[in-house]
């Protein structure tokens, strides 16, 4: 749906972060107070422990905590270390991997290309990129084979050297056969995690590795010799890199732009998302924050710092780095309905669209949701019945994470929303927050 500092500048979370300011004025602090808004400012102070119970048992380095409601800021603080060997404290405007946090902003991409009736959601996807025609097998079990697959999250292999056709760089023969698609995938497909491809079914065994110089226009095509883990539109099932990226490319093709021109013009420019892109600018550079693992109670440093970072893949998967106060400005936007300080981006039906279960019930209990209560519209999840989810968040909230932790939770009965930053995973966390900022609310 799915970031910090000890210093005496920030134990206190009254004194610099609970206060609420326009977010025209995202980084100014005012008078205002968190009441202004229905939020508590004693209750508020819960987030501050909640997040430094988690840094104290060393299960993060450092976090960024976000809540804004009513179109106003009433928490904002950073807590931890963004990188432990220098000690250099988290900085509010610390730059995260947002890792598959990327994909709403994605999917609102290719909406904005709806909306222009330049893309149908009922297009096959091989409309813009003719390779992926040949994107018609489907992979099921040999007889007596044992069922699953490799990677079962979905994602696509590390970059790297391609691997010879048919392997993915693996060697081994697949343990499957194929039988004809009943269709082709579309758009809809893509946006909704039902097409199939590269989902961590049996196809993933085939899935090309990419190269450090290819492009989307030179890897995509790639993905036809892939088979699909299942029929289109019969099941969800989580594309974790390949699915969002062939729509990066679609937006490329229809835009005549590369992904990152067409965010830079159309989304991060106009919302005033000055830290928002694939890679960090050279004054970004010293605000990246560190990603670490947790190893035997310890927290190791992540050995590639660069993992999903590229200056010529741009990756609508995984591949977006940005800020809080950055990440909020896109969320209020689509909060408000599709616009932000007197721009639209989108129109009110359309975010309508986004946000709708577009899936049934096939969402319940896959990777990691809930058993009951979810559905999942065009590249977010929804929260149908939080009762039943076992959330604290309010009935249709939508929203997505990464897989380092980064969170986002847009919740229109509330008007608000909340994000947490952090980059090592920490499930119980996000939990921890949701929880910390619903029973805040007291109006």
């Amino acid at each position: 749906m799915t970031c910090g500092f000890t210093g005496d500048g920030w134990t206190r979370l009254t004194a610099v972060a609970l206060v609420a300011v326009p977010l025209t004025m995202a980084l100014v602090p005012t008078a205002s107070k968190p009441e202004e808004v229905g939020l508590s400012s004693e209750r508020l102070q819960r987030v501050h422990e909640a997040v430094q119970r988690h840094i104290d048992a060393k299960e993060l380095s450092g976090v960024v905590t976000l809540v804004a409601r009513k179109g106003r800021i009433a928490h904002f603080e950073a807590q931890g270390l963004m990188d432990i060997e220098s000690k250099k404290p988290m900085p509010k405007d610390g730059i995260f991997r947002l890792a598959s946090m990327s994909k709403p902003i994605t999917g609102a991409a290719v909406m904005m290309l709806v909306e222009e009736g330049k893309i149908r959601l009922t297009d096959p996807v091989s409309r813009f990129i003719p390779e992926l025609k040949n994107l018609n097998k489907v992979a099921v079990p040999k007889p007596g084979a044992q069922a699953g697959g490799a990677g079962g999250r979905g994602g696509a292999p590390a970059a790297g050297g391609r691997g010879a056709p048919g392997t993915g760089g693996r060697g081994a023969a697949p343990d499957f056969d194929t039988v004809s698609a009943s269709r082709e995938i579309t758009i809809r497909d893509l946006l909704t995690h039902g097409s199939g491809l590269v989902s961590g079914g049996l196809g993933n065994s085939m899935a090309p590795q990419r190269a450090p110089t290819d492009t989307l226009a030179t890897f995509i095509p790639t993905l036809a010799s892939v088979p699909l883990d299942f029929q289109p539109g019969t099941l969800w099932r989580y594309s974790g890199q390949a699915g969002f990226d062939v729509l990066s490319r679609v937006i490329e093709v229809v835009s005549g732009q590369t992904y990152e021109q067409f965010l830079k013009q159309r989304l991060f420019e106009p919302l005033g998302m000055k830290d928002s892109g694939f890679y960090p600018s050279t004054d970004g550079a010293a605000r990246l924050v560190t990603l670490y693992s947790r190893q035997g109670g310890e927290l190791v440093r992540n050995p590639n710092q660069d993992t999903g970072v590229s200056k010529v893949y741009f990756s609508g998967a995984g591949g977006i780095m940005t800020t809080a106060s950055d990440y909020l400005q896109f969320a209020q936007m689509m909060l408000n309905g599709g616009q932000l300080n007197g721009k639209r981006f989108l129109s009110p039906k359309t975010i309508e669209l986004m946000t709708s279960n577009h899936t049934g019930d096939m969402v319940n209990g896959q990777f990691g949701r809930p058993a009951r209560g979810m559905g999942f519209g065009l590249s977010v999840q929804m929260v149908l019945d939080p009762v039943a989810a076992d959330l604290r968040v309010g009935t249709g909230t939508y929203g997505w994470a990464g897989a380092y932790g980064c969170n986002v939770n847009i919740d229109p009965k509330e008007n608000m929303v909340s994000i947490i930053m952090m980059q090592t995973a920490t499930g119980p966390l996000q939990r921890d927050f949701e929880n910390a900022v619903w029973q805040a609310i007291v109006e």
